[in-house]
């Protein structure tokens, strides 16, 4: 999928905590996709047959080590660009506790303000694909 680009469907969360602020994450370089990009959103791939609900419960746990929190659905969206080229199923959730990162996946993270991620949006590498998704989004919060 990944080699040939081909459309998939993947999930995409965006964690607040109680005061508002964003989990901002840097992707390891090992990443087939964006590798030591930042990022704003924890997800993946939906497996052939899974339910995007319980695709994005299994990625928020495996990445961020995050569970039992109430997901809100955000709209869906696509993306496609020249690495990929998907279909996503779009949520937010707020999480108080610790945040426990996959070492293949995650080689950093911080909560941001909304304020503080927008300015940090024209001068980090963020991955385009949750900037297109969600940037309107987070620009709407500040």
């Amino acid at each position: 999928m990944r080699r040939e680009n081909l459309r998939h469907s993947a999930t995409g969360v965006l964690v607040r905590n109680p005061a508002g602020d964003i989990y901002v994450h840097r992707r390891t370089p090992t990443k087939d996709v964006f590798p030591s990009c930042y990022d704003f959103s924890a997800g993946g791939v939906i497996a052939a047959g899974e339910d995007p609900y319980e695709a994005v419960v299994r990625e928020l746990a495996e990445e961020l080590g995050i569970s039992g929190v109430n997901l809100v659905k955000l709209p869906e969206g696509d993306y496609a660009d020249e690495s990929t080229n998907y279909h996503a199923y779009l949520y937010t959730c707020v999480w108080d506790g610790p945040v426990t990162h996959q070492p293949e996946e995650v080689s950093w993270g911080a909560w941001m303000s909304p304020a503080e991620l927008v300015r940090r949006l024209d001068e980090w590498p963020f991955v385009p694909d949750t900037t297109a998704l969600l940037g309107p989004y987070i620009r709407s919060l500040v």
